[in-house]
């Protein structure tokens, strides 16, 4: 890697979590309620190297074929560093067995079948070893209900949660949602932290809300989103490729 780019990795990192402080501060939250998941998709292992060198230790992929590469070379260039994976993007439930042997969390179950592919996944993985711990999960919400998006409408949140629950291989962790194309983003937040809140009520260990990207982390933030997956405003601009 050039120094160039470590140098560009660096002041984006830095004004980034500036960002974050300032939204955090703004909102009357202390700035380490808020947790940077760097969303590293088609940017390099070596990218993810230098990040882990400048202290971030969590990662969102969307791609599960990309990832399990990366998640390799990541290993041979850092073999003492110990990053956190998520997957962040839509997952088909072929694909459940490949994410549970490197996932720490998985952000988007929409599901029930989702939901019952990636328990029988990490049931199996924990009976050969190859896991010690039930995986955690995100439910996606949707705030507009377009299943095009993906997401569960919050018509069947607790009942989605209610399933998760009963999943032996499975920990309900929380909520992830995106803030739908051209929507007001404070509206878009004030009903995911409501949505959270109803998820919270029923299964009081849900904790977790990630909520905001590049665009509007700080509506996010002002809504109590505690995790901001970031993208763009850290590694760049990146070409647009299929799933």
């Amino acid at each position: 890697m050039s120094a160039d780019r470590r140098d560009e990795l660096a002041g984006r990192l830095a004004a980034l979590r500036s960002r974050i402080s300032r939204a955090c501060v703004a909102a009357g939250r202390e700035p380490d309620s808020v947790e940077l998941l760097a969303v590293t998709k088609t940017v390099p292992a070596s990218d993810v190297a230098v990040l882990l060198d400048l202290g971030l230790t969590a990662f969102g992929e969307n791609r599960v074929q990309e990832a399990e590469k990366k998640v390799a070379a990541v290993a041979e260039l850092r073999p003492d560093a110990h990053p956190r994976w998520h997957l962040v993007g839509s997952l088909q439930r072929n694909k459940a067995r490949s994410v549970v042997r490197w996932a720490d969390r998985v952000e988007s179950v929409d599901s029930t079948r989702l939901a019952d592919a990636l328990d029988m996944a990490a049931r199996r993985e924990q009976e050969t070893g190859g896991r010690t711990d039930r995986l955690p999960i995100l439910l996606q919400y949707s705030v507009d209900g377009d299943p095009l998006r993906g997401g569960v409408p919050r018509a069947g949140l607790l009942r989605l949660a209610e399933h998760v629950a009963t999943c032996a291989g499975l920990r309900l962790a929380g909520l992830m949602a995106v803030a739908p194309l051209g929507a007001d983003p404070d509206a878009a937040f004030a009903d995911v932290a409501a949505a959270g809140s109803e998820l919270r009520e029923r299964f009081p260990q849900a904790t977790v809300l990630s909520a905001g990207m590049s665009g509007d982390l700080e509506a996010a933030i002002r809504h109590g989103s505690g995790v901001v997956r970031v993208g763009t405003a850290l590694v760049g601009e990146r070409p647009l490729t299929s799933r």
